[in-house]
């Protein structure tokens, strides 16, 4: 009885070790919005969305990935340390006229590991 309470109590404490580790590692942006508002046609679709490395071990991107070919995402491949902050950028092919809300996946090695970026805006022709 007192090695199953042993083992039950060691147990507990790396759950709660390994829990409280990874509520910690985890990547934050600075926004995961962003609202082009009105563009006219051939204008500037890029955009940059900042994220801090808040763990405590290197942090990589895994994939960025866009929700149509209309969007290009750029991302570092090279590990972000601790502490440090990164950028993905987003290019929006501004010749397709019209309103578009797209989304860009963001997977990662970090504790929440999967995040949602939006971008939308307003296509106008030029005149």
């Amino acid at each position: 009885m007192k090695k199953h309470l042993v083992f039950l109590f060691v147990l507990l404490v790396s759950s709660l070790a390994i829990q409280a580790q990874t509520q910690q590692d985890s990547i934050i942006f600075k926004t995961t919005t962003y609202d082009y508002g009105t563009i006219v046609e051939g204008g500037d679709g890029s955009c940059e969305f900042v994220f801090t490395n808040q763990g405590t071990t290197p942090l990589l991107l895994t994939n960025v990935h866009a929700s149509c070919g209309c969007t290009a995402p750029e991302w570092p491949k090279a590990p972000i340390s601790p502490g440090q902050t990164g950028v993905v950028k987003v290019k929006y092919n501004t010749a397709i006229l019209g309103a578009f809300r797209k989304t860009i996946t963001v997977n990662s090695t970090a504790s929440n590991a999967m995040v949602v970026l939006n971008i939308s805006g307003n296509v106008t022709p030029k005149l």
